[in-house]
């Protein structure tokens, strides 16, 4: 197939692009235009993969853009997002306009051009801090800041193109995915960088948040299933390894991944606003596993340890680790 990845140059939508690319699909990344004709992680992939990509450099807040880039395409996985929740507090408005009205540019311009599927990337953070446990699609949805308040949005318009237009919606909500190439504003990247930059009191916010950590590469091969399969249309699907645990025992595990002996230091400026944090994820991934057959090869806890070496491994290369700058705090 011919597939249009938005978002690609980010850490999600690197890997992904990569993997389709293997799979011997056609791939039209799309990258945010810069003046420096970056393609942001792309440019770090092996000469195989950037020779076998059609890279289109815009803005998703563009509908012209986006529609030129789509023409042709069979499939669109939409990963194009601002996902940092800090600076969604004091800058909302540019969350507004590329989460949500980026988003409907993919839509109208889907449902124009007769794409075949469209993958809506969500975020486990639209279910809030978890009423019930494990979280099935049927949980309530909470916006508890502006970022997840805007990917909530962008979830509702494209379900209502499903209900009203007939377009070929799937609506695929990972948990906290982790792995090489994370930003430095995820809470494992934050820890990992400021050990290995031989720091021995790491700075975080609250420590006793729960999470369920999904592997990069099982984000990814759920993506992938989803695209694959003609089941799932108009439904929001859970990608989660169905394993809880707090970022407290997270910073342990990658310690002793590490080798290193560390303490937390509470750092005030980390911390979320009180009604904000959301205080547990957990995912029940079921709707995956019967939809598209898919499961996390990286559940569990010793998934998840599996996950954290391979992790700070990749981050500990001098030249990766020097893209970090682990003394400054990255909202």
């Amino acid at each position: 197939m011919k597939v249009l990845v938005t978002g690609a140059d980010g850490f999600i939508g690197s890997h992904l692009v990569e993997a389709l690319v293997r799979q011997g699909h056609t791939v039209r990344a799309f990258v945010l235009y810069n003046s420096f004709n970056s393609w942001g992680w792309l440019d770090h992939a092996s000469k195989d993969i950037r020779d076998h990509l059609d890279v289109f450099a815009g803005d998703i807040r563009d509908p012209h853009g986006v529609r030129e880039a789509m023409k042709g395409c069979d499939v669109v996985l939409h990963l194009a997002a601002l996902i940092a929740i800090p600076y969604s507090y004091h800058s909302p408005d540019t969350y507004v306009d590329t989460n949500v009205k980026g988003t409907l540019n993919v839509l109208q311009a889907a449902r124009d051009l007769g794409v075949k599927r469209v993958l809506q990337t969500s975020t486990s953070e639209v279910y809030g801090t978890a009423r019930f446990v494990p979280i099935t699609e049927a949980h309530p949805l909470q916006g508890q800041s502006p970022y997840s308040a805007t990917k909530i949005a962008a979830d509702q318009l494209a379900f209502s193109f499903y209900a009203s237009f007939g377009l070929n919606v799937v609506i695929a909500r990972p948990f906290n995915t982790y792995g090489p190439r994370q930003s430095a504003r995820a809470v494992i990247p934050t820890i990992i960088t400021q050990i290995a930059n031989g720091q021995r009191q790491i700075k975080l916010g609250s420590v006793s948040p729960t999470r369920d950590f999904n592997y990069v590469q099982d984000t990814v091969a759920g993506f992938i299933a989803a695209m694959m399969s003609d089941k799932g249309v108009g439904e929001v699907i859970n990608f989660g390894s169905n394993y809880e645990i707090s970022i407290g025992d997270t910073v342990r595990l990658i310690a002793e991944a590490m080798g290193k002996e560390v303490e937390v230091v509470t750092d005030e400026v980390r911390l979320r606003p009180g009604n904000s944090e959301v205080e547990r994820l957990w995912a029940d991934n079921t709707k995956a596993r019967e939809l598209f057959g898919w499961q996390p090869q990286y559940g569990g806890r010793e998934g998840f340890k599996r996950g954290l070496a391979e992790t700070a491994e990749w981050f500990g290369k001098p030249e990766n680790l020097a893209a970090y700058k682990a003394d400054r705090y990255n909202i």
